[in-house]
């Protein structure tokens, strides 16, 4: 058997020198292990590209590594969406690995993806464990939010924490691969299979919540998602957006967040359902916030969370229109 083919797509909006020293890890990856690894890195209309372009004629990784600028802004599926045409472009590939700019592979993290995914052809996504820019661990993969996980995030109390443990979205893992809803699209890699089947992420999301519909769908078509602790990848949270920053504390979430969250809960559950968990998901956070209260830690909430949910709930009319997402689909022949 040939050498396995992996195409690394990186998207970075302003995020240069992050994602040169994720290339640099990429590099040491391609020379160490047995995989034939070419990456393509797109900008989402930021300027990234020039300081990139440099460190590919200072480092001679041209042979390798291509550069894409995007002609807007489009967020985190499009980039990736425009990536992985491109790799197809150079022929279809025997895994496509998504990885974000904020991210140092460890050796052996694309092997031990790749032989994961070799020795199970039915599963279509496999995800790495992560570590802190300090080297503390970080095992997390991810359960699918439903009305459950709404009520657990919103009154933050830990009896009912415990009752509704099987349903909270984060999970915490063991050093044994398991099959998991969904997992973090910071280090992602996946069989060519599963884009045959469902099409690209969806581009509507502009960030947040495309990797956890990405799954959902591949789960629907028959394609089931693992995480694989021997693949370790270094993640500095936060780089991108200030969002998941905890250096920072609790900021507000922006509207973006809020329109993904709205969409996700009408694709995966229907108007209706979706409608019935906003009004639970306000309930669960009013009681959560007035508990905050009277504890003396108001400010230990999301803030003007509830404020926001209400205006980008799914329960005003003006809310409700949705694009499907089969505009989303990717199209190897007319992207590039």
């Amino acid at each position: 058997m040939s050498d396995p083919d992996v195409a690394v797509v990186i998207v970075t909006y302003r995020s240069a020198q992050l994602t040169i020293d994720a290339l640099r890890s990429v590099a040491t990856e391609r020379a160490t292990s047995r995989l034939r690894v070419r990456a393509i890195v797109v900008d989402n209309d930021s300027g990234d590209l020039p300081l990139i372009a440099q460190a590919l004629e200072h480092n001679d990784w041209s042979s390798w590594l291509t550069l894409v600028g995007a002609p807007r802004n489009g967020g985190f599926a499009y980039g990736n969406n425009l990536g992985i045409a491109h790799a197809y472009a150079g022929g279809i590939p025997d895994y496509i690995y998504l990885l974000n700019p904020d991210t140092q592979v460890r050796p052996g993290a694309g092997d031990s993806l790749v032989r994961f995914l070799t020795d199970r052809p039915d599963v279509g996504i496999a995800g790495s464990s992560f570590e802190n820019l300090d080297g503390s661990d970080w095992p997390i993969a991810f359960r699918f939010p439903t009305i459950f996980s709404e009520v657990d995030a919103g009154l933050q109390w830990s009896v009912v924490s415990r009752l509704l443990k099987r349903w909270v979205v984060a999970r915490v893992m063991t050093r044994i691969p398991q099959p998991v809803d969904w997992i973090c699209g910071a280090s992602m890699m996946i069989r060519p299979a599963v884009l045959t089947s469902i099409g690209g992420m969806d581009e509507h999301y502009f960030l947040y919540f495309e990797e956890t519909d990405f799954c959902r769908r591949a789960r629907l078509a028959g394609h089931s998602t693992w995480y694989v602790p021997d693949s370790r990848v270094m993640h500095i949270m936060g780089q991108s957006t200030s969002v998941t920053d905890t250096r920072q504390g609790l900021q507000r979430l922006p509207p973006y967040w809020f329109e993904s969250r709205r969409r996700y809960y009408v694709l995966a559950f229907g108007l209706w359902h979706a409608a019935a968990i906003d009004l639970v998901a306000l309930l669960a956070n009013s009681i959560g916030y007035l508990k905050r209260i009277l504890q003396g830690k108001r400010r230990a909430g999301v803030p003007h969370y509830i404020r926001d949910l209400i205006r980008h709930s799914v329960l005003w009319p003006r809310n409700r229109a949705m694009q499907l997402p089969d505009a989303a689909k990717l199209s190897t022949e007319n992207r590039r």
